[in-house]
């Protein structure tokens, strides 16, 4: 509330923040917190392991839960670990990796958690040859994105996305099963998620559409090359 000229209370309007209204921006941080990088991941391989019908179907139920913990330790936890102890360290300016230098050293540890659970699931026996490639196309996308950081603050948001809808993508063109479904959670996610990040973050247009053809490219490589 504020005074007019005649001293009455009225309603202050809200102010627009980035030219876009605070509630708005509001929810584009909750989608961009609810699908953060560290998280899509994790999303995905519950998928494989309890969702898709043939993917893990051999596997037994302990083997399943086994599967979907080493998912979210090395996708989510052990990224989470080293951002915070970075911070603490004082490496890094903010948990939240603003700045194109404060992404190095996060970038780096994430390469090597992800090409460790990669290089487990090649060698265990039995594991799908899509969720090896789906684990090869993360450390690919993280290793590109490294490289992509040098000249610009790639999103590293919609670069999660790309992996996931190719990974869909990729899938529902492979197996004769119906993904009408999944794939359609899938682009509204990367929607919701492309919309977000230009609502409630300082990135531009070209990094967010950057980010998008890396994460897609990722995959692209990981499938062929698995």
């Amino acid at each position: 509330m504020m005074t007019d000229d005649m001293d009455k209370l009225r309603a202050a309007n809200v102010v627009p923040i980035n030219g876009q209204p605070f509630s708005l921006r509001i929810i584009a941080r909750i989608f961009s917190y609810i699908f953060h990088p560290v998280f899509v991941p994790v999303y995905v391989v519950y998928f494989m392991v309890y969702w898709h019908p043939n993917l893990f179907t051999g596997f037994s139920s302990m083997l399943k839960a086994r599967t979907l913990i080493m998912g979210f330790v090395m996708y989510c936890f052990f990224p989470v670990v080293t951002v915070l102890l970075l911070k603490a360290l004082n490496f890094i300016t903010s948990i939240k990796l603003h700045s194109q230098k404060d992404r190095i050293i996060p970038l780096v540890a994430c390469g090597v958690w992800y090409f460790w659970i990669w290089y487990v699931w090649r060698n265990l026996p039995d594991y799908p040859a899509e969720a090896i490639r789906f684990t090869l196309a993360i450390w690919i996308s993280v290793s590109l994105a490294l490289m992509a950081n040098i000249v610009m603050k790639i999103s590293l948001h919609t670069i999660s996305m790309g992996v996931a809808l190719a990974f869909m993508l990729l899938l529902a063109f492979s197996q004769p099963l119906n993904f009408g479904l999944y794939l359609s959670v899938t682009f509204l996610a990367t929607g919701i998620v492309c919309t977000s990040r230009l609502l409630d973050s300082n990135h531009t247009n070209k990094e967010i559409y950057s980010g998008l053809a890396l994460g897609i490219c990722s995959m692209l490589l990981a499938w062929v090359a698995g």
